[in-house]
């Protein structure tokens, strides 16, 4: 026989439990996950042969209602197409396991999450909110628990998830200097992200100390391979001209570019120009050569926020806290 559900009648939490022969508040704990020790083996299955059957779905809104909070945990991104956020999502999902059901939300037009998105969020009444590469001077308060990540210039007291850039840079910048590079260039990304400011200003001063100079003809680009191999293109003979032998990235996205028009020109990497970027994305162990990199770990950036996130509400105190990045030297700089 067809399910109510087939013939566009909504089914409820009472209709599965007529047909299960129990209550509805073990349907209820049944439905969320929280039958463990509270409902017997025999019942709870004949309740999930009775949802199967009636194709029964939970309502989260109206259950987020009745118990002032939900079993959502959002997390908002700049773009979520990026193979970096992929590794942070699956460090946020492996923490959070079968407590809480991840939403993900991409802003528009891949613009730095505001705190007019978290309001959007604060209506379905999460558990808590993730918030990755906030835009600056945000202040990202908000009515449910609220983790950052990747956000160094976060007010005091907010809990957040920082990268230690420190230890990655400088091993970048003597790795350089000890290959003779004396004269680089810096590929940014055009994200107005707090980060990737950090990264830039981070790296001047580490070659400033190590006696390299960082070139002034410098260039920008959007976080694509296509727009940094377009940027790289615009700039490659000026950079030569210059006296640049190696580039490094702001990201290992747009260390691809440069190696795309690198080898169209037929330069010999790390011959002719060496390249590094930074994240340590999977795909930059096999590029061609493969490639250098600050390695910023996003599934460990993703883990230890969802713990955070947790902790908060737990109602366990939690302090901000920083990954330390490290270097992964490969061909592409001769390492």
């Amino acid at each position: 026989m067809p399910s109510p559900a087939a013939h566009g009648r909504r089914v409820t939490a009472a209709m599965v439990a007529e047909r299960a022969g129990t209550s509805i508040a073990t349907v209820s704990l049944v439905v969320n996950g929280k039958d463990r020790g509270r409902v017997s083996p025999p019942i709870a299955d004949r309740v999930r042969e009775a949802v199967d059957a009636l194709g029964y779905v939970v309502d989260h809104a109206a259950s987020s209602l009745a118990r002032g909070t939900g079993d959502l945990v959002v997390l908002i991104a700049p773009d979520l197409s990026n193979p970096f956020f992929a590794e942070v999502i699956r460090g946020v999902r492996d923490t959070l396991g079968d407590r809480f059901q991840l939403v993900l939300s991409v802003t528009e037009r891949g613009a730095q999450p505001t705190t007019a998105d978290l309001r959007r969020f604060e209506r379905l009444r999460p558990a808590g909110i993730l918030v990755d590469a906030p835009a600056a001077g945000e202040s990202m308060d908000a009515s449910v628990p609220v983790v950052l990540l990747d956000a160094p210039d976060a007010a005091a007291g907010t809990t957040a998830v920082d990268y230690d850039l420190a230890p990655g840079i400088d091993a970048l910048v003597a790795h350089l200097r000890d290959r003779g590079h004396g004269r680089v260039a810096y590929l940014d990304g055009t994200a107005r992200v707090a980060t990737f400011g950090i990264r830039h200003r981070m790296f001047d001063e580490a070659c400033a100390a190590a006696g390299i100079t960082v070139s002034e003809l410098g260039a920008r680009a959007d976080l694509t391979v296509d727009a940094a191999a377009l940027a790289t293109e615009h700039a490659i003979e000026a950079w030569h001209e210059d006296g640049v032998t190696a580039v490094v990235a702001a990201a290992d996205t747009l260390a691809y570019g440069v190696l795309r028009v690198a080898g169209a020109m037929g330069l010999r990497v790390p011959e002719d120009l060496a390249v590094a970027g930074f994240d340590d994305l999977p795909s930059s162990s096999v590029t061609a050569p493969a490639l250098t990199s600050v390695a910023l770990p996003g599934a460990e950036l993703g883990r230890t926020a969802a713990q955070r996130l947790l902790a908060t509400i737990d109602g366990t105190a939690v302090e901000p806290v920083e990954l330390p990045a490290r270097l992964v030297t490969r061909a592409s700089t001769g390492g």
